[in-house]
């Protein structure tokens, strides 16, 4: 977003979320590889590959078991792409609505398989539609007219 007809606040609101994100997503890749500490320790949710892997079959229960350690190595090489598309800001628009559809299908994933209130726990919900906003609201070379939005409704 580098657009300068958006007021500054907007500009920076938009740089925060895209930092967000992806210090989520890289966050989330180094946990799985130990970098935030061991298993159980404080604030680690998985603390090594194999308790990720683990993770990854609950959530994807209807999957056949020799597709759960492909399916973990492909979303944590998504979500790495993901965070450096996002923190380098080019095609941003892309990476971005990218950023919402995972986001979405890990949410969607957690509800079925484990509920609906981890996914509001972590806000899994609220970093998608943080996603698709920052991918077509804030993407836009204008910043849309909130009357003329009204009157499409």
């Amino acid at each position: 977003m580098t657009d300068r007809n958006y007021p500054k606040a907007t500009r920076a609101a938009a740089l925060a979320l895209r930092l967000a994100l992806a210090a989520g997503f890289l966050s989330a890749v180094a946990d799985r590889l130990g970098l935030w500490g061991k298993p159980g320790a404080p604030g680690v949710a998985w603390g090594d590959w194999s308790n990720f892997i683990s993770y990854t079959a609950k959530l994807n229960w209807f999957l056949p078991h020799p597709l759960i350690q492909p399916v973990g190595m492909l979303a944590t090489l998504i979500e790495t792409i993901l965070a450096v598309g996002l923190l380098a800001g080019f095609w941003l628009r892309r990476f971005a609505l990218a950023s919402c559809g995972l986001l979405l299908l890990f949410a969607l994933s957690m509800t079925v398989a484990i509920g609906i209130k981890p996914p509001l726990d972590y806000s899994v919900y609220t970093a998608a539609a943080g996603a698709a906003l920052l991918g077509t609201v804030l993407c836009d070379h204008k910043m849309p007219d909130p009357k003329s939005s009204l009157t499409k409704l």
